[in-house]
């Protein structure tokens, strides 16, 4: 008997089991209870970013084997959570990077108060107060952080014999300097929001946190607040002017505002700039390049130092923990370890420092940012106001002051309009609606419903016989609820979700699946029971063994998988696992970008999205 028949028997032999086990097992209210007790024994935490199921989370997972933790993407839009909240989906642990207090004022009465937990004392005071609500309490707690400030060619200025600046008249100097011999001082990307608005706050962080920028920022924070607030006339007014002055040390002009990223990197590397704003991970990077580079606070008029930071992401958890004390504490050991040193140390790139806002990390710098580590030790790591208002309105007013088309005053006067005024009507029409309400827990004897739901739709959309997603391709976000054309497309992955389509045989689509399930060398491998991956338009059985996973059965149609079977097949991946999954010269993408958000949102702008039934995919055993 060949290997192909013995194949064959063995999953039709599989399949056999599987239906007895049905007969025979559980009937459907143990069925239902066995769900529901899945359902109380798992905690759901969403993360903002595809990066963090790299090495974070199933560090994360590791260190809590009697826990089980899904880990779902969600997104890094609190408008996302909102939704969530309203329609009764909130999970039980959240994390969101671009982030406010003032945007997320409408969830502080769905969330936990951190105020008195050894995870909230562990951050230091001084960062702890960005995240005070006007009573006290504490909600979200802020991660390692990513540090903004100056990336300095040092190589450039050791050539012209140009000191490195320690202050802001130093750090204007160099840049004269540098043009006199037809090199631009500083530039830095001002066609995008967040440089914009770091570079206002930067320069003023000083001010900004002293007692009266403190209360002004627990103002426009407040969630209790029940009118706009806009700029104080103590600590912005001044703001506006170092901008000013700022803008006419470097010579920025309106040319300025057309620079991407790519437009500065690219003169950075040709020795065309000597400083530019941006991330201290630039630093690494070009040293890597062989280009002499270190990293540079922001130098205060007022003769401080600070580094502008953004949390890797900010985590809270849900209100709803505390009616059931286990799970409470379940979700108090996963916020625990999340927080610490070790899976920390797990967010950054490899390589690069961990700057933490806790007491609980220790600080160890690399020499690339030898230079600022006297601001650190100080606790000069200015966390950015980062609400919606403030992306737009930077980007809006500080644009203009570039431009040369708005004074100090004028800046500050047009900034503060602008806060408060109304906001103009949202867009609301109504793209989908869910008559249904889609459990997103995955199930053993089943699979992941709301997942299974997305999947189905989508095969149906890219019209294949079958559709093959990693766990990480939705957001899980399947409620009973009207869809907006935003909210719609936040249902799937936000962070470079592919799709890829090609015929294959039965016995390719085996080992393609076994990949999905199993994990392949240099791409992504699962490590729980939620990172399995979804399938639509086939039914898998895996075994479960160790915190390892064996695909053992394929079926289609009822029918055991044949080797010489033909279908036609859509797999959904980021780019880096569907290289690892997909590396098929023969693959091609189902659409010119390959980007499945704009598939997925085409699709529910038709006018006649609807969704699909979800499946029982996957027998877990």
């Amino acid at each position: 008997m060949n290997k192909r028949t013995l194949h064959r028997l063995f999953s039709l032999l599989a399949v056999l089991v599987m239906g007895v086990s049905l007969l025979t097992g559980c009937s459907g209210k143990d069925a239902e209870r066995t769900q529901e007790q899945e359902d109380a024994q798992t905690i759901q935490v969403y993360l903002w970013s595809t990066s963090l199921y790299e090495t974070y989370a199933p560090y994360v997972q590791s260190q809590l084997p009697d826990v089980n933790i899904e880990f779902i993407v969600g997104n890094n839009d609190l408008d996302f959570y909102k939704f969530l909240q309203e329609n009764g989906g909130l999970p039980d642990i959240i994390t969101c990077c671009r982030f406010s207090l003032h945007d997320a004022a409408p969830l502080k009465d769905s969330l936990m108060n951190l105020a008195t937990t050894n995870e909230a004392g562990a951050v230091y005071n001084t960062y702890l107060n960005s995240f005070k609500n006007e009573d006290g309490s504490v909600n979200w707690l802020p991660v390692c952080a990513d540090a903004h400030g100056f990336v300095v060619n040092r190589s450039l200025f050791e050539q012209y014999d140009i000191p490195l600046p320690t202050d802001y008249a130093s750090f204007v100097a160099a840049c004269q300097a540098f043009e006199k011999v037809g090199i631009r001082g500083f530039t830095a990307d001002y066609a995008y929001d967040y440089t914009c608005m770091e570079t206002l706050q930067g320069l003023s962080a000083a001010e900004l946190t002293t007692t009266e920028g403190r209360k002004w920022r627990t103002a426009y924070s407040d969630p209790a607040n029940t009118v706009r607030v806009g700029l104080d006339d103590a600590v912005w007014p001044g703001a506006f002017e170092r901008m000013e002055q700022f803008i006419q040390d470097t010579h920025l002009t309106a040319e300025d505002l057309n620079l991407t990223y790519d437009d500065v990197m690219n003169l950075y590397r040709n020795g065309e700039i000597a400083m530019y704003f941006g991330s201290s991970s630039g630093v690494k990077m070009f040293q890597d390049e062989g280009i002499d580079t270190t990293f540079l606070p922001f130098f205060s008029q007022n003769g401080e130092k600070w580094i502008m930071t953004t949390p890797y992401f900010q985590v809270a958890l849900n209100r709803d923990l505390e009616q059931d004390t286990a799970r409470r504490e379940k979700a108090m050991k996963v916020l625990n370890v999340m927080l610490s040193e070790e899976a920390q140390n797990r967010i950054v790139a490899d390589g690069q420092d961990v700057l933490s806002y806790s007491q609980n990390v220790s600080l160890r710098l690399t020499d690339y940012l030898k230079d600022v580590r006297p601001v650190v030790e100080e606790n000069h790591m200015y966390i950015r106001i980062a609400s919606n208002d403030f992306f737009a309105t930077s980007k809006d007013v500080v644009s203009q002051m570039i431009a040369g088309q708005l004074t100090a005053e004028q800046a500050y006067q047009a900034f503060n309009a602008q806060l408060l005024a109304e906001d103009a009507p949202a867009d609301d029409e109504i793209v989908l609606t869910s008559g249904k309400r889609y459990s997103n827990v995955f199930h053993a004897n089943g699979g992941n419903a709301s997942f299974s739901v997305m999947a189905n739709t989508l095969r149906g959309v890219y019209g294949t016989d079958v559709l093959l997603a990693t766990a990480n391709s939705f957001t899980g976000s399947v409620l009973q609820a009207d869809y907006t054309k935003k909210l719609a497309a936040s249902m799937i992955m936000p962070n470079g979700l592919m799709s890829r389509q090609r015929s294959m045989t039965g016995a390719e689509l085996w080992e393609t699946v076994r990949a999905f399930v199993e994990g392949c060398e240099g791409g992504f491998v699962p490590f729980n029971r939620g990172s399995l991956p979804v399938v639509s338009g086939i039914a898998v059985e895996v075994k479960e063994k160790n915190g390892s996973y064996t695909l053992t059965g394929i079926t289609r149609n009822g029918q055991p998988l044949r080797d010489d079977d033909t279908v036609t097949v859509t797999c959904l991946a980021t780019s880096k696992q569907m290289e690892a999954l997909l590396a098929d010269e023969s693959g091609i993408p189902t659409d010119g970008d390959a980007w499945v958000k704009n598939t997925w949102t085409d699709y529910v702008s038709s006018g006649k999205a609807a969704l699909a039934e979800p499946e029982n995919y996957m027998t877990l055993r």
